[in-house]
């Protein structure tokens, strides 16, 4: 069986190993066109990336493909990936493609797949493409007379920085703070910066200049504690800290500490709420997300429905429920108002608006609940599934049995790499701990290691 190729967040993995190569992304090109040429003779697709070396490699075999299947293309460059999903339908395109990989290391790339409606593809949609791509008779290409063209786009990355600068509104200033942002040596350099300034902040960057390696190398989100030492050797008001692709957002407070998506999304639905403005009095997060935030949002009266762990089933439940505001532990914050995904800059504005509306410092806004005690831990494995081992399923429904009431066991796989996550929740940390280590002893050894 043809080794699958999308997972919870398109197309992943280390280039030139497995699916990961050229004539695969050639090939997907081909495929996404073909499928594209069934609603519209002649459609166009916008393709931006990040930072990573291979981004041009990948480019142009996916820039190829879709050529050959009669799709037009036009390029984007380097802008962050919330930035592409609204390039692509301010541009009026088909579809839109960010080549990236995301949080990964910088030898990983693949692509992120948006609609005409800046959505990313549903699963049947990515099915019946990957159905195409494996299938090496079916003929996705046109005549020669018929071949697509790179054209120009009308809007750019700085029609997207104009845009997330008029999402704070017109009397919001940040005029007096000090923001140190960190951009992971990212997608992020290409817009932070500008719509900080143009919002009156002073800005420090870190992280801002990109080599093709170093996007994500002991900086931005996956590594903040860079950013946290800044902040406080500057006397900074607050630190942000992006991913590779500029979708996900941590910030620290002027004390250098750390806040997570959980309470990011805690204290932006808080204030949506008093304003009236937070759609079903609810939050969409994913079964990652803290009990704390739970026990906190309910005490304000906000609903908190939770998803499996993938920031498109939080976009997919937000707009079934018409709900404004949902995101994930790990930072993608989607302000469903404004755009159509995880969205670091704009999620960032809306909280540093909310310290200059209510003139509080950050670590008075971002303290939204106390976390109970939560552990998560990655076990790389190597068989195909030690989750389907009797002894694992064993051992995780006796955790959680013991747990009941007072905490919650999540064991899943990633969706992007060969890891399986072992998360569990307990008002007693002696007993996550221990539990945790009970979980990945039983995974070790069904998987032969």
């Amino acid at each position: 069986m043809a080794e699958k190729l999308f997972g919870t967040d398109g197309i992943r993995g280390t280039v030139n190993k497995g699916a990961i190569r050229p004539d695969m992304f050639l090939r997907f090109g081909e495929a996404l066109g073909y499928t594209l040429r069934k609603a519209g003779d002649r459609p166009v697709v916008v393709i931006g990336r990040d930072t990573r070396a291979s981004g041009l490699i990948l480019q142009s075999a996916i820039v190829s493909g879709l050529l050959n299947a009669g799709a037009d293309v036009a390029l984007v460059d380097v802008l962050p990936t919330p930035a592409l999903g609204w390039l692509t339908v301010q541009n009026g395109a088909a579809a839109g493609l960010m080549i990236t990989a995301s949080h990964n290391p910088f030898h990983d790339n693949g692509v992120k797949v948006f609609g005409p409606a800046g959505y990313k593809l549903s699963g049947a949609q990515q099915d019946e493409i990957e159905a195409i791509i494996q299938d090496p008779g079916f003929d996705c290409t046109v005549p020669a007379e018929r071949f697509g063209r790179v054209v120009d786009a009308e809007f750019d990355v700085s029609s997207y920085a104009d845009f997330a600068v008029r999402t704070a509104g017109p009397d919001v200033s940040l005029s007096g703070l000090k923001v140190v942002i960190d951009a992971a040596n990212g997608a992020g350099v290409s817009a932070a910066e500008p719509v900080f300034r143009s919002l009156g902040a002073e800005v420090i960057m870190l992280a801002d200049v990109p080599d093709g390696v170093n996007i994500n190398t002991k900086c931005g989100a996956l590594h903040p504690e860079g950013l946290s030492e800044v902040v406080r050797a500057n006397s900074a008001n607050v630190g942000i800290a992006f991913d590779g692709d500029a979708d996900r957002i941590l910030v620290v407070d002027e004390n250098g500490e750390v806040a997570d998506g959980d309470q990011i999304m805690g204290a932006i639905a808080i204030d949506a709420k008093a304003q009236g403005r937070l759609a079903g009095d609810t939050v969409v997060a994913t079964i990652m997300s803290n009990l704390g935030l739970e026990g906190a949002l309910s005490r304000e009266g906000i609903k908190l429905e939770r998803t499996k762990v993938g920031d498109r089933y939080v976009v997919e439940r937000l707009r079934e429920g018409g709900f404004s505001i949902g995101g994930e532990q790990s930072g993608h914050v989607v302000l469903a108002d404004h755009v159509t995904t995880g969205d670091a800059i704009i999620a960032a504005i809306a909280v540093l608006s909310i310290m200059v509306r209510e003139g509080k410092k950050a670590s008075e806004v971002l303290s939204v609940f106390e976390p109970v005690p939560q552990l998560l831990e990655n076990v790389r494995y190597q068989s195909d599934d030690p989750l389907s081992a009797e002894t694992v399923k064993a051992r995780i429904e006796s955790v959680s049995e013991n747990l009941g009431d007072s905490g919650r066991v999540v064991v899943r796989k990633s969706g992007t790499e060969p890891l399986i996550r072992v998360m569990v929740e307990a008002y007693e940390r002696e007993y996550a701990e221990r539990a945790v280590n009970e979980i990945i002893a039983e995974i070790l050894k069904a998987d032969g290691q």
